[in-house]
């Protein structure tokens, strides 16, 4: 339960961090560059709710004692905040406005934060069941 309870603020700074730029991306889609034009702004909000289910499942199992099937899920919610960095796989960062490279760039930091802190939480559960 402890392992959940220092997770939670981390989880949550991501999933709003996430919102904000996934929020970003329905609004302004047809601003950020070179984006595939069957990409509509539902779409964009229901991939949101794909990446916020996973963080959501992963916390819920945690909870429920499934430590480390929970912690392999919050990790792939974090890396899935990297997924945001695609942008500038499709145009340079120059083509971004200041609000969209915000957006990603602190989503990313977010994810890269809470990956970190799943990693530690596993490093120190591995090292406690080894003893």
């Amino acid at each position: 339960m402890n392992r959940a309870h220092r997770l939670l603020p981390l989880i949550l700074i991501y999933g709003a961090a996430s919102l904000v730029h996934f929020l970003h991306n329905a609004v302004y889609l047809g601003s950020y560059p070179n984006m595939p034009v069957w990409l509509t702004p539902l779409g964009v909000l229901a991939s949101w709710l794909v990446v916020a289910a996973t963080g959501a499942v992963g916390y819920w199992l945690l909870r429920h004692g499934w430590t480390a099937v929970g912690l392999i899920a919050i990790a792939l919610y974090a890396v899935l905040g990297f997924a945001g960095l695609d942008h500038y796989a499709i145009a340079p960062v120059s083509a971004h406005s200041w609000a969209m490279n915000a957006t990603i760039l602190i989503e990313v930091i977010a994810a890269s934060v809470l990956l970190l802190a799943v990693a530690q939480v596993a490093v120190r559960r591995t090292a406690l069941s080894s003893i």
